[in-house]
This record gives C-alpha cells, structure tokens and sequence, in this order.
C-alpha cells in the first residue's frame, strides 16, 4: 500500500510540473506580445492540452484579465460584443478559438464551465456574462460600464482603455 501511494505522490508531481512548464510557456509568449489594436493578431501555441489543462488556462486568462472574450473570428455575435468594448473604450483580451490549437477543447472547457457552448462567451471580472446578446443588453441597460469598473485592482488599468486588445492564438 505504502509503495503504491509513492507512486501516485510520483506521477501526480511529474504531472504537475509538466502541466506548470506548459502554462509558464504559453504565458510567456503571452506577456512578450503586450496590448495590440484592433486587428493585429498575436498568437501563441500550446497544442495538445488536456481538458483539465484547458479549464485551468481558461480560469487564468479570466482571472489575469478584466475583460475575456472568447471568440471566433466569423462569427457576427462575436464582432457584436467586440463593439461594444470598443464603444466603450474598454480593454480586452481576445482568444480567437477557430485559430487556436486547442479550440475545440478550449470550448469544451468553456462549455462545462459556463453551462453554454456557443460563442462569444464574454468574462467581466471573472465572471461569465453571456454571449454578444447578451454583453449588448448589459451596455443598453448601462450596467456593462460598471461590471467593469469593479475589475480587481491588478486589472484596473486594462479595464479602462482605448479598445485595445490582445489576441491569443
């Protein structure tokens, strides 16, 4: 029994370190970019992420970032809540996920999370607050301005911005 519970203690560390490298290396590439403006897409790759690793990258983006809109690029409800953080002047992080490589698994992720697959799935704060319809009717209604203006302080000043975004790949 004593041995066996070594082996698990084992594999569960050599699993976490791989899973700490993984992330530590997409963040990397991430904080290298910076903010860009409207259209000018930066990427990262991890590739082959676990849907545990996927849930953990999508809790991070969200808690490091006032706004996170996960997207596709095609899609208009998308563009929809894109405007309107633009008309607003408010900064956000985009993850484009029909040009990530783990999309599709990043979706899942957000799906089980969010209890909705369907794009946009837009993150105030670290909490989701729908779709584009949805982030559209919060902005008429004049309570979007203030979600944001709640953004914990180490994401205070991306909460307040020109637009600009940054765009994960």
């Amino acid at each position: 029994m004593f041995h066996s519970v070594k082996k698990l203690e084992c594999f569960l560390a050599v699993c976490s370190f791989f899973t700490i490298v993984m992330r530590a290396e997409c963040f990397r590439r991430v904080v290298w970019t910076g903010c860009r403006r409207m259209g000018n897409l930066t990427s990262f790759s991890t590739g082959g992420l676990s849907s545990t690793a996927c849930v953990q990258l999508v809790q991070e983006m969200v808690s490091e970032n006032c706004v996170v809109i996960f997207s596709k690029s095609a899609c208009p409800y998308c563009r929809m809540a894109k405007n309107v953080f633009n008309e607003i002047g408010a900064n956000y992080k985009v993850i484009e996920l029909d040009q990530h490589n783990d999309g599709k698994r990043l979706q899942e992720a957000l799906a089980q999370m969010t209890g909705a697959r369907t794009v946009p799935r837009v993150f105030v704060n670290g909490s989701c607050i729908g779709g584009g319809s949805d982030t559209k009717q919060l902005h008429q209604q004049g309570k979007l301005l203030p979600l944001i203006e709640q953004c914990s302080p180490c994401c205070a000043a991306e909460g307040s911005g020109s637009g600009h975004f940054e765009s994960s790949k």
